[in-house]
């Protein structure tokens, strides 16, 4: 009976660890998508992307560094950014 226990809680186990598991190729997609909507509404010229920071799943949220240039002409000046990707 102990033996049956035991083998029912590790295939449980085991398949919960399986279903929990996220690809690299789908956090690869998901850092890039927020990589590309951060650039694209910072409003910066060329701005550099840092990696992403994933916070914690009750969280929800990736956080994108980003360090570039607004404005133009005399107004231009360097920013530091954060962006927070949901």
């Amino acid at each position: 009976m102990l033996t049956k226990i035991s083998l029912a809680s590790l295939l449980v186990t085991v398949s919960f660890g399986a279903a929990m598991a996220s690809s690299d190729g789908a956090w690869n997609a998901l850092f890039a998508k927020a990589n590309g909507t951060c650039i694209g509404l910072s409003r910066m010229d060329t701005p550099e992307a840092s990696a992403p920071v994933v916070f914690d799943d009750s969280v929800g949220k990736i956080a994108v560094l980003l360090r570039g240039q607004v404005g133009k002409g005399k107004a231009r000046t360097k920013v530091n950014m954060i962006c927070l990707f949901d």
